[in-house]
């Protein structure tokens, strides 16, 4: 698969492992409340009870629903923030920037998550591909994103584009993935932060 984004789209101004920035936990959320209070009803309104979904580059809260029970594996780059994570019932530790592939099967997953994390990823092409390929048939995938960023670790596709721009940057990377049909944008303002989601389901 060709790359989505180019040597220099892929630059950050911090280049060191990722491993080592999150070495240390953050157990902070990464937007307002109205902001993760919009996301929770998104995936209560895409996700049914007994899912079995994977929220890719977690951390300590999940955002899902209160009161619907998920089969959840976690995925993310610091251990004691995913063990801190009561939403998952199981979690693994990997970095989507030197390795791509998921250790799961295909259409293990009626879900696939990604929240506020977007925008760090160096090959999101082929991670979505692996999305997708763990993904059952019908399957839904859902990436969230705002206008926060870490600034030193995001790629610096993302960071000089616009929000319309960041929208075009995930078209892009599910056309590479392939298998996902015409999928749904979601732009809102619920509080002070935007609210933008990319809603696709697996063909």
């Amino acid at each position: 698969m060709q790359p989505v984004l180019s040597a220099t789209e892929r630059q950050r101004f911090d280049e060191r492992s990722d491993q080592t920035f999150y070495d240390s936990p953050r157990f902070v959320t990464h937007a307002d409340s109205a902001f993760l209070a919009r996301l929770t009803a998104l995936y209560a309104n895409v996700l049914a009870p007994g899912d079995r979904v994977l929220d890719a580059m977690s951390s300590w809260v999940s955002h899902l629903p209160d009161g619907v029970e998920y089969e959840v594996v976690g995925h993310g780059l610091n251990a004691e923030e995913l063990a801190a994570n009561d939403r998952l019932d199981e979690w693994f530790v990997q970095d989507l920037n030197t390795e791509q592939t998921l250790p799961f099967e295909e259409n293990e997953f009626d879900a696939v998550l990604c929240a506020l994390s977007v925008q760090y990823l160096q090959y999101p092409g082929r991670v979505f591909a692996e999305f997708r390929r763990v993904l059952g048939e019908g399957g839904v995938l859902v990436v969230s994103f705002s206008n926060r960023l870490f600034p030193t670790k995001a790629v610096r596709a993302w960071r000089g584009a616009s929000m319309e721009g960041r929208v075009g940057l995930l078209n892009r990377a599910l056309d590479a993935a392939g298998g996902f049909e015409e999928h749904e944008v979601i732009r809102e303002r619920p509080g002070t932060d935007p609210f933008y989601a990319v809603v696709a389901r697996a063909t």
